[in-house]
């Protein structure tokens, strides 16, 4: 076995049974596996960002001579230095708009996403699975219409005031909605049972490859 398969082989070893180590409780060793994760995880997304952000999109466009793209660099530059001043609490209204612009543009584009990229494409597959003549599919495509038009029923709000002052919605809504309330609970438990179904498959993973690992030095 060359030796660097065997370094990283050793290392993975022992940080999965460090993992394996929270069966019997939280303990340090778990822990200590866990800031490791913690700590490589934040050095490669900060060795991404300068490497595919900040040199190619800022630092290296500062040095050329054209005095548009210097203008125009100006104003990322400044927001992003305005966001150091969170670091301190005196001046840290600084950093306010930038944040605040961060924000914006992040749920923005959440939205969109969410919009463009689900609600409309399941409103379409809901609606395009009517098209086939046959009787399943058309059974298939009317609960995928059902859902999704149930699902956004229980996202709606609005409500009138009743005589007694309580605030209720409408009782045909009210149905719906809890109609739409087991299409989510279903969907929750798809995705529970997918991300256990992935959880399962790395840890019979990584207990096969201790197990690949081990046999070599017992002879197996």
């Amino acid at each position: 076995m060359p030796p660097i398969e065997l370094i990283s082989g050793i290392i993975g070893f022992i940080l999965t049974l460090l993992i394996f180590s929270y069966l019997i409780g939280d303990n340090p060793l778990f822990r200590s596996a866990v800031y490791i994760f913690i700590g490589v995880s934040s050095g490669y997304a900060a060795v991404v960002v300068w490497h595919y952000v900040l040199m190619p999109k800022l630092f290296l466009p500062l040095g050329s001579a054209d005095p548009n793209q210097l203008v125009f660099l100006a104003a990322p530059l400044i927001l992003s230095v305005s966001l150091l001043a969170k670091l301190s609490p005196r001046i840290s209204w600084l950093g306010s708009f930038a944040m605040a612009l961060l924000v914006g543009v992040g749920a923005a584009t959440a939205l969109s996403g969410a919009v463009i990229g689900t609600l409309i494409p399941q409103s379409r597959a809901a609606m395009d699975a009517f098209d086939s003549p046959s009787f399943f599919e058309l059974i298939e495509g009317g609960v995928m219409l059902a859902g999704t038009v149930l699902t956004l029923i229980y996202f709606q709000f609005s409500a009138k005031r009743a005589a007694d002052g309580s605030v209720k919605r409408n009782a045909v809504l009210e149905f719906l909605a809890w109609l739409g309330r087991i299409f989510i609970a279903i969907t929750f438990g798809v995705l529970f049972a997918g991300v256990y179904m992935a959880a399962l498959t790395a840890m019979l993973e990584r207990l096969s490859s201790i197990i690949n690992f081990v046999k070599p030095f017992l002879g197996l």
